[in-house]
């Protein structure tokens, strides 16, 4: 049940300007999804983007994407990602079968994501401080009842150290000098 790297996508989804300002800890979850985005860019983790009708919602918050290498992003009208054709079958022709899912709103896209992605057969890791509502009640419902179904809860510092998975080799070096020493000198806030 370890995650790997090389088996991974990080999946984040609508974590978009018109959607944040109402988010019950939208700031943190997108400062830990941003932290996360730059451990997967660094190890070569593919990051993908989901985007829910953004000509309502808007696109993806800059500040998820400052400072990164551009994302896969995929524009959608159902609630759960794996509901749009282009998008399940690319994540199939991926092979990668461990997806860490986080975003916007826990209890409506997200969930329905992620019971989309363990009904077809994927390892799912809940991303659960980048992962909110309006309420947060309803966020801790949605990875209550994810987990129950198969999901399993994470953080971002357990993801970044399972990629990892030595501390003597460069990758570990380049990963501990860029974000997880300064993660340790002081927490990093976008809004």
């Amino acid at each position: 049940m370890r995650l790997q790297r090389e088996k991974s996508v990080l999946l984040m989804v609508d974590f978009q300007a018109g959607l944040l300002p109402v988010i019950d800890g939208g700031g943190e979850a997108i400062a830990e999804a941003h932290w996360l985005y730059g451990v997967a860019n660094a190890l070569e983790v593919p990051v993908w983007l989901t985007e829910q009708m953004p000509e309502k919602l808007g696109g993806t918050a800059a500040a998820l994407l400052a400072d990164r290498t551009a994302p896969t992003i995929w524009q959608k009208r159902h609630f759960a990602a794996t509901e749009e054709a282009a998008f399940r079958e690319a994540l199939s022709a991926t092979g990668r079968q461990q997806i860490v899912l986080c975003g916007t709103e826990a209890h409506i896209c997200v969930l329905q994501t992620a019971l989309g992605l363990l009904a077809d057969g994927y390892a799912v890791y809940w991303l659960s401080e980048a992962t909110a509502s309006r309420r947060a009640d309803e966020a801790a419902l949605a990875r209550e009842r994810a987990c129950a179904l198969g999901a399993q809860a994470v953080t971002a510092d357990m993801v970044a150290y399972e990629w990892l998975h030595r501390c003597d080799t460069p990758a570990f070096g380049d990963v501990h000098r860029q974000f997880l020493k300064p993660r340790a000198a002081k927490a990093v806030r976008f809004f």
